[in-house]
């Protein structure tokens, strides 16, 4: 039984993880389970979601939820990530992420540094992220299922799914400045991206994270991940790397518009 569970499985490959951090890093809602402190039963509800630069999940939740309880009393949790998308739900990408969850408490770097990336992703969160009885919790992967698609089934580890290293911390206490001078100054490129690069329609673009494998954007709702073409090893490549882009990605909107 347990070889032919194996054979269900398709080796980890690079795509498999591109498609993994994609779609944690555009999810804005996702399913959490958790163990129910009295029983031991496990019980799932509907969160939202961000993720930390190095791509872990980072929900927002209530002191008076019952989830909150659960992850206190125990941290082993899963989080269930991917939208369902028209038609067939089980025939769009899916994944299950086993994590064991920390409360990050207020006053210090991590959870500044969460509170942050959290609202630029989630901003109506804004409302309620600071009442005493909500508290920040960072998701540790440590495995996920990964379903691609019909016959696409993948195991992936802890670091598969995270973008370790050192430059992480760097571009952390660089990023938000880089956000605020993108949205203001060059709504223009934002654009450029979202429809050179991730296929999107026109819109009121904005850029709501960049990490040393690529930047998040959103238009209301809708999230969407661009990676660079190569990661960032330190925090002065950025600006390069998104004017490079920028380039990249209008000459393949002159292309497009010169064969229409």
């Amino acid at each position: 039984m347990q070889d032919k569970q194996k054979d269900v499985l398709r080796p980890t490959d690079g795509e498999a993880i591109r498609l993994a951090r994609t779609l944690l890093r555009t999810a804005r809602h996702g399913a959490l389970a958790t163990l129910d402190p009295k029983t031991g039963a496990p019980v799932a509800t509907r969160v939202a979601v961000a993720t930390d630069i190095d791509g872990a999940p980072i929900i927002l939740v209530s002191s008076l939820s019952a989830h909150t309880g659960g992850l206190l009393g125990d941290p082993r949790c899963s989080l269930l990530v991917g939208e369902p998308g028209r038609g067939d739900p089980l025939a769009h990408p899916r994944m299950t992420v086993a994590c064991r969850a920390a409360k990050l408490v207020r006053g210090t770097e991590l959870h500044a540094q969460a509170e942050r990336r959290y609202l630029n992703h989630q901003p109506k969160a804004r409302l309620y992220a600071g009442f005493a009885d909500f508290a920040f919790f960072r998701l540790e992967p440590q495995h996920a299922s990964l379903n691609a698609g019909f016959g696409k089934a993948y195991a992936l580890s802890a670091a598969d799914l995270l973008t370790a290293g050192p430059v992480n911390a760097a571009l952390a206490a660089s990023e938000q400045s880089a956000l605020s001078h993108m949205n203001s100054d060059h709504r223009d490129a934002i654009a450029v991206y979202a429809r050179a690069f991730a296929g999107a329609e026109e819109g009121d673009w904005v850029m709501t994270g960049i990490d040393a494998e690529g930047i998040d954007i959103a238009c209301g709702d809708d999230s969407r991940r661009i990676f660079f073409p190569e990661p960032l090893a330190s925090p002065s490549q950025m600006r390069a790397a998104l004017v490079q882009m920028a380039t990249e990605g209008r000459k393949l909107l002159a292309v497009a518009t010169a064969h229409n």
